[in-house]
């Protein structure tokens, strides 16, 4: 059997369910990531299946590429959506979830991966840079909605926001754990922050300022015979998407950072316009078939590439201690001495999604340095995201139903009769 034509079939049958399973799936207490898991192990388990999918070691060019382009696109549709104003005040809980619980994630799982897993500290800082952001991609169904939704409470709010501005931030957390694995020196700690942390992240936001701007004027305020927004194209995301990515890679910033500040900057400049919706609308449908050919892939590395080969009880208790303790705990002790009641802390603590962002950090390192123990690393995340992918979406839909009716319940009772 010819394995480019199973692989073209394949992709249709991925195509057509992308389209299908949500509207399927969405009072289900099941989501799209669970099923796409789900099939690629099953389909990849059979051992004479043509085109068998390799480990992730063994492809990490074609991971880490695959991987970093459906982030970028749920980037762009992450900023796109966001209705609340850029600020300091208004976004407060995002501000320190990115400035305490990241940290904080990163610091405890690092401590973790010496102590429990036994690797090295450049492995270890690598493995807690990957696994410290919440997912973009599979964070979707805690997001807030479409552009213009306006019902942007801070649970939801929250999480999209750090979810789009926490996969840059972790950058230099990665970069410095590859310097490590090069042995790196006291003046090279001192050229990492100035570089991966002062630069970076400086140009990954001014780039993506200026381009969402520029892009902005372009799009909306040109002539009215010539402004991109008469076009009614949606794919236009996905030209915005590429030139704010390129363009900040190519002067050394985050390019992660750019595509998100790129979206937040192009939205501020008319907010209320419908060309918004759909710019927002191709972007979502292109990250969700992205997102399901790979997790079909990944689901396929579990059965078919060995995925979990190296995994052991001490590498599945990190990954539960991860996802159970340091996560919850580091986002209730960023969150202390805020607004929002209990139940909607713990749930800003719990939803911090793992998934494909942390695919292409590993990926990326290892491209660039070599680690010590790296399919451990690879099982040990693989087990993570695995994980997060059953237990958070099993659990979001009765939980933000849960918190959407309290809500509303103490929004009547407010209310004067």
């Amino acid at each position: 059997m010819n394995a480019y034509i199973v692989v073209l079939a394949g992709f249709g049958v991925v195509v057509l369910l992308t389209a299908w399973l949500p509207m399927v799936l969405k009072e289900l207490p099941l989501s799209l990531p669970i099923f796409c898991v789900g099939l690629g192990a099953l389909i990849f388990a059979f051992p004479d299946l043509p085109g068998v999918i390799p480990h992730p070691n063994e492809e990490l060019a074609m991971v880490e590429r695959l991987s970093e382009f459906v982030v970028i696109i749920s980037l762009m549709g992450a900023g796109l959506k966001i209705d609340r104003p850029f600020g300091w005040t208004r976004w407060r809980l995002t501000w320190r979830l990115l400035g305490l619980a990241m940290p904080l994630t990163i610091l405890a799982l690092a401590w973790l991966g010496t102590s429990l897993l036994g690797v090295s500290l450049a492995a270890a800082l690598l493995l807690a840079a990957s696994l410290a952001p919440t997912d973009p991609v599979l964070a979707s169904d805690v997001q807030v909605g479409p552009p213009g939704d306006r019902e942007e409470d801070e649970v939801r709010f929250t999480l999209t926001s750090e979810a789009g501005l926490n996969d840059g931030l972790a950058f230099p957390f990665v970069l410095l754990a590859i310097a490590f694995a090069h042995e790196i020196s006291l003046t090279g700690v001192a050229e990492w922050f100035a570089y991966a942390v002062l630069w970076k992240i400086a140009a990954g936001i001014g780039m993506g300022y200026g381009i969402g701007r520029a892009l902005g004027w372009l799009t909306f305020h040109l002539p009215n015979r010539a402004k991109l927004s008469r076009t009614g194209a949606g794919f236009v995301a996905l030209g915005i998407t590429c030139i704010a990515y390129g363009l900040t890679e190519m002067v050394k910033g985050y390019g992660f950072l750019a595509v998100f500040v790129a979206a937040l900057a192009l939205r501020a400049t008319e907010p209320e316009h419908e060309y918004h919706q759909k710019l927002h609308d191709f972007a979502e449908e292109l990250e969700r078939l992205m997102m399901m050919v790979l997790l079909v892939l990944f689901g396929g590395a579990m059965t078919g590439g060995g995925l979990f080969d190296a995994l052991t009880w001490p590498a599945a208790a990190f990954g539960l201690l991860a996802l159970f303790v340091v996560r919850p705990l580091a986002g209730w002790v960023s969150l202390v001495g805020t607004d929002p009641p209990p139940g909607e802390k713990a749930a800003i603590g719990f939803f911090g999604i793992r998934g494909l962002g942390s695919i292409y950090y590993l990926a990326y390192a290892l491209n660039h340095a070599k680690f010590d123990n790296a399919d451990l690393l690879w099982s040990t995340a693989g087990f993570i995201i695995l994980v997060s992918i059953v237990l958070h979406g099993i659990t979001v839909t009765p939980a933000m139903r849960h918190l959407d009716q309290r809500r509303k319940a103490e929004g009547s009772a407010e209310r004067p009769t």
